[in-house]
């Protein structure tokens, strides 16, 4: 029998690997008996812990790790097995005190990170079953008197609302939804709808809402017991609250139905399969014949719209299965293009809103986007091609017209079917034929028709043969206001087409400013109905392409506003033309830049050659923008940026967003900009649209964040979806200013947390940051220096910095010996805080380059009081450090050096830096590498 603990121990070991842990048991138990050695003993009783944990004697397991931890407090290996035997045993609240101690020992441990989170939802489920049945009780009681309060014709007004307020807040609750459901709540709720009061029909949608939300069981429930033909009723109403509430509850089910939204497991519902495909074409199929009913409201035809747009086309393109848009292609896209073909004017037009029939547009874009084969677009067309055939009629000039209005509206959605049904058949001819009708009505169809047709050269040039001279004469002769408006823009729209003016020079009357004039007293004028002031906008986004044009119409104050006012609206065409003016006013364009040498060619043979118009020139442009900023602008744009993503379009976002970066050019407006929410409204357009788009916004996002306060700026948790635009401005692609500003921005930013740092580290910033800081340009190294300075207080960072086989400690050490101040106080300021956290660095720093003492030394005596106390703390960080480095520095000149700074008279200026020298003298004194004076 062995009488040595150690080999007793490591004899447990072996049994204790092979699984015979009875044999493990005898010999711990006997090492621990024969240990007389504190530390050996916790490390046999944490051994034996995990011997009872195997044969699952946890009462003994817990006890066992509790005495290794009395030896030591920190043993992280008897923490943890006493936390796994407390689990067991049931005692839920002391074993997760003991895995948050380990997880705070070693907080990158991920399976103490996963046990502290099961242990927190155990506990967290424990005390919601105590309280479950409590909850039971109450719940029934506060149900049936809400209903009975708000059944109650004589109840009053305020106990009423308070009793609306309380069920919606029920209804959102698991356990207040599931006892309404039990307890006829559904019934009680379909009651309340039936009383036919605003009040009480939201009240009771709303927690309708709330019961079906993440519970597919009972959102299918609740679907058959109100009846999908109810649902639709009710949101046909003329009552746009209503009618939202109704489509948001109509839109849970979906979801539920479709397995989005919040997934949440309910007991036995895991068991249950529930086959929701003939629901959701039953949902279909009703929504579908919303879209042709009379005695749906506008507004109920543009939810039902909205509901087939957001759910129908797949999100993700990856997924094959395109059925539901293939079943409403089959059984609605007739149905569709009937509300695309309404014409407003005329009698029969089905109830709509502004936005019906372009939202009805975007549906068809959707779809037809949505399709995957060239069979499958084939039908789709041929649909659309036979429903037009059959409003074609000679003698009936209404149905024609509806024809031509279909393509007009196909022309805005999927343009090249657009563009293909627009070669049928005579349909061109029609189209030119219908401008010289007698009738305003076939006058305004056949006008939008050509614009939306013109937009193509091909077909453009087919118009501008035929139709430049009836749009002229319509123009010309036309009293009806919304005629002559759609002329002149389709005269613009032509001209822009044919890359020419040809469209405006064909007109023998006035200059572009008179035609702009014109447009301005539209777009104020409202009498004239929105739909027509839009036309206005759009005729200005040609218009104002002129300089004389667009330096009118900003002074135009009435105008600015009314455009403004109409940018509120949802309607893709005006976000488009708005955008598009603003463009032009503040010469956000791209321009190409002329080689002087092809200039002087040009001249030379007598070419012409294109002149900046002097309103161009940057002082003209400054002057347009601070004007725009006072007549609200950045408001407007911000108010445009929140739009649902069908109206606008990626082209629209990259269009607000050159108008924002030419808003923020002056360092002075960027407060106001911020202060009308223009850093918020930036970054989606950073996130989502175009590539050019992304970089312009991204570029405005790095011009507010280099100046301005971050917490003010992007308040919250907004600041931190702002680091990777900024980061992506980083890429050696971009220009050398977007560099430059993103660098001020991330330097900012790296100067206000640690969070906020840990995130610019996660974005992969690092080494595009190191890379400026070799760059030759001073401003780009001064940048990224400066941005590496407040990043080496991150922990992380400063790990990288002692990692071996890397050169970041050397790069630094010799941008400190650059001859640029500016670089030398940032790079002498990252040298100082890392030799401080990390003592590795210190001797390390003696390493990377033969010049470091030389380096320092210069430091010590730099003319710059801020380079020269940075100097003074590096060379404290390596006298503390280690003696032997002390000893290598007080061989060296440094000690003259610190020995004439350190004797120098007290001085307010300079009190800092002297204090730093004494210190590391005193330093030094303690090493007894120096001799005080009065010793030597």
């Amino acid at each position: 029998q062995m009488e040595d603990p150690i080999q007793l121990k490591e004899e447990g070991n072996k049994y204790f690997q092979a699984t015979d842990y009875e044999k493990a048991l005898q010999s711990y138990t006997q090492a621990i008996k024969l240990s007389k050695d504190k530390a050996l003993q916790a490390v046999l009783y944490r051994n034996r812990a995990a011997c009872f944990l195997k044969k699952e004697e946890y009462a003994k397991a817990a006890s066992d790790a509790s005495r290794a931890i009395d030896i030591n407090a920190s043993d992280i290996k008897a923490l943890y097995r006493r936390s796994q035997a407390l689990e067991k045993l049931g005692k839920l609240d002391q074993a997760f005190k003991d895995a948050q101690k380990c997880a705070t020992l070693e907080p990158r441990n991920k399976n103490f990170q996963e046990t502290l989170r099961r242990l927190g939802a155990n506990i967290q489920e424990k005390v919601n079953a105590r309280g479950t049945l409590r909850i039971q009780f109450s719940t029934d009681s506060r149900v049936q008197k809400m209903f009975e309060i708000l059944l109650d014709e004589n109840s009053d007004k305020e106990k009423r609302e308070k009793a609306a307020n309380n069920l919606i807040v029920l209804g959102r609750e698991e356990a207040g939804a599931e006892r309404i459901f039990q307890n006829n709540g559904v019934n009680l709720l379909l009651q309340l709808i039936e009383t036919k009061n605003p009040e009480l029909i939201l009240a009771a949608v709303r927690t309708l809402s709330g019961m079906c939300t993440g519970h597919k069981a009972r959102a299918t429930a609740i679907l058959h017991y109100l009846g999908i033909d109810n649902i639709c009723m009710w949101m046909s109403v003329d009552n746009e609250e209503i009618s939202l509430a109704v489509c948001n509850l109509l839109q849970t089910i979906t979801d539920c139905l479709l397995g989005q939204g919040k997934e949440e497991h309910h007991g036995k519902e895991e068991a249950l399969v529930l086959d929701t495909k003939k629901d959701l074409k039953m949902i279909t199929m009703r929504l579908l014949d919303m879209l042709v009913s009379k005695k749906v409201s506008g507004q109920g035809r543009d939810r039902a719209l909205n509901l087939l747009n957001k759910n129908i086309p797949r999100k993700d393109l990856k997924d094959h299965d395109n059925s539901r848009s293939i079943f409403v292609i089959d059984n609605g896209l007739k149905k569709i293009l009937k509300v695309v073909g309404q014409i407003p004017e005329m009698p029969d037009c089905l109830p709509l809103t502004e936005n019906t029939q372009l939202t009805a547009s975007v549906l068809l874009n959707k779809l037809y986007d949505d399709l995957r084969c060239d069979p499958e677009r084939d039908n789709y067309r041929l649909i659309c091609e036979d429903y037009i055939k059959s409003k074609i009629d000679p003698q009936n000039m209404d149905k024609t017209l509806h024809a031509v209005q279909i393509v007009s509206g196909v022309l805005q959605g999927p343009f090249d079917l657009g563009n293909k049904l627009l070669g049928m058949k005579g349909v061109m001819e029609m189209m030119v034929a219908l401008c010289g009708s007698e009738r305003e009505i076939d006058q305004l169809v056949a006008v939008e028709a050509l614009i939306h047709a013109s937009t193509k050269l091909s077909r453009a040039t087919f118009i501008i043969t035929n139709g430049v001279t009836l749009l002229k004469e319509i123009y010309k002769k036309t009293k009806n206001e919304k005629i002559k408006i759609r002329a002149l823009v389709g005269l613009c729209k032509l001209g822009s087409a044919g890359g020419t003016d040809y469209g405006l020079r064909q007109f023998a009357e006035g200059s572009t400013e008179k035609l702009a004039k014109q447009c301005r007293k539209w777009l104020c004028n409202a009498s004239i109905d929105a739909r027509t002031r839009k036309w206005a906008v759009e005729g200005l986004s040609y218009l104002t392409l002129d300089a004389d044009v667009k330096d009118d119409f900003v002074e135009d104050e009435p105008a600015l506003k009314a455009m403004f006012d109409l940018a509120k609206a949802t309607d893709k065409t005006i976000l488009y033309s708005v955008a598009s003016v603003l463009v032009n006013c503040t010469n956000s364009y791209d321009t190409k830049e002329l080689v002087p040498e092809l200039v002087q060619l040009a001249k030379f043979s007598k070419q012409h050659v294109p002149e900046e118009h002097p309103k161009d020139k940057k002082d003209f442009v400054v002057k347009r923008v601070k004007r725009l900023l006072k007549a609200g602008v950045v408001s407007a744009l911000a108010c445009m940026v929140k739009a649902d993503s069908a109206i606008l379009t990626d082209q629209s976002k990259e269009l607000i967003a050159r108008v924002f970066l030419a808003l923020c050019e002056d360092p002075k407006d960027r407060g106001t900009i911020v202060a009308q929410g223009g850093g918020k409204a930036l970054i989606p357009l950073a996130v989502e649209g175009t590539d050019v788009g992304k970089i312009k916004a991204s570029h405005a996002l790095a011009k507010i964040a280099a100046i301005s306060n971050p917490d003010i700026a992007f308040p919250g948790e907004r600041v931190y979806e702002v680091v990777r635009p900024l980061v992506s401005l980083l890429n050696t692609e971009r220009d050398g200013l977007q560099n430059y500003e993103a660098l001020l921005g991330l330097t900012n930013f790296s100067g206000r947390s640690d969070k906020l740092r840990l995130k610019i580290v996660k974005e992969k910033a690092l080494p595009d940051i190191e890379n400026y800081m070799f760059e030759n340009h001073d401003q780009l190294r001064q940048a990224a220096t400066e941005c590496m300075c407040n990043l080496v207080v991150n922990k992380e960072v400063q790990e990288r910095f002692v990692a071996d086989g890397n050169d970041r400690l050397k790069l630094v050490v010799l941008l400190c010996g650059e001859d640029d101040e500016k670089v030398q106080v940032a790079a002498a300021g990252a040298l100082a805080m890392l030799t401080a956290a990390q003592k590795k660095l210190c001797s390390k720093m003696t390493q990377v380059t033969t010049q470091w003492l030389e380096i320092l030394q210069r430091l010590c005596l730099h003319d710059n009081m801020e380079v020269q106390h940075r100097g003074l703390v590096i060379a404290f960080n390596l006298i503390s450090a280690d003696k032997e480095l002390a000893k290598k520095l007080v061989e060296s000149e440094l000690l003259e050096i610190l020995t004439y700074v350190g004797k120098q008279e007290d001085h307010p200026k300079k009190q800092h830096i002297i204090s730093v020298a004494r210190d590391c003298l005193t330093k030094c004194m303690d090493y007894e590498l120096i001799k005080p004076l009065s010793q030597a």
